[in-house]
């Protein structure tokens, strides 16, 4: 098993994304070589992403832009709603015990679709029907703790996340990493407009 980058724990995982964020925030970017030699390197060398990073499909919320990191830094793994199925734990799974990444953050967004889907509530056809079923759970729990209809849509975002950290340690190997110390889990929402990713 390969162990990433070497020396890269989580809590520094984390202090690299949040000045990433605060780069890309301010427009001060890093440069970055996604040349001919990087991609060289990372064919010769393999990969070793310091970060996994599971977002929203929107093409509003990048996270290599929103983190300002270059070729082979992050792990990314996006799917609409940013919910937690089979094949998204059997990517994390992947990237934490193969790649030996020791962080992964579950980034929701605001004005989430998928999440004003859930809200607005009615039959979604096809197979866009099973992620809104997910995240109608947590629509539910924000109207159950009083939540206003004007807030409801980023409510439902904030608990679809909060539930998604829940659900990855339903992984016996992700649980079996958190409960040994080298790996943590945790909720992130990106704003749109300000490019500020808030950390929960």
């Amino acid at each position: 098993m390969s162990h990433g980058v070497i020396g890269i724990t989580a809590q520094e995982a984390l202090i690299r994304l949040k000045e990433g964020n605060q780069r890309y925030i301010s427009e001060k970017y890093s440069e970055k070589n996604i040349g001919k030699s990087r991609r060289e390197e990372l064919y010769e060398n393999g990969q070793n992403p310091f970060a996994i990073i599971v977002t929203c499909s929107d093409s509003r919320v990048p996270p290599e832009y929103i983190f300002d990191q270059g070729l082979g830094d992050l792990f990314v793994i996006r799917v609409a709603g940013n919910v937690i199925n089979d094949f998204v734990l059997g990517s994390v799974e992947y990237a934490a015990e193969h790649l030996g990444v020791q962080l992964v953050v579950i980034m929701g967004h605001e004005k989430c679709g998928a999440v004003a889907a859930a809200v607005e509530g009615g039959e979604a056809g096809g197979f866009i029907g099973s992620i809104i079923n997910k995240i109608v759970h947590h629509v539910k729990k924000a109207i159950d703790d009083g939540v206003s209809a004007d807030c409801l849509c980023e409510a439902a975002a904030d608990e679809n996340v909060k539930a998604a950290v829940e659900e990855a340690k339903e992984s016996d190997l992700i649980d079996h990493l958190v409960e040994a110390g080298t790996l943590k889990v945790v909720g992130a929402k990106y704003n749109l407009c300000s490019g500020e990713v808030v950390w929960m």
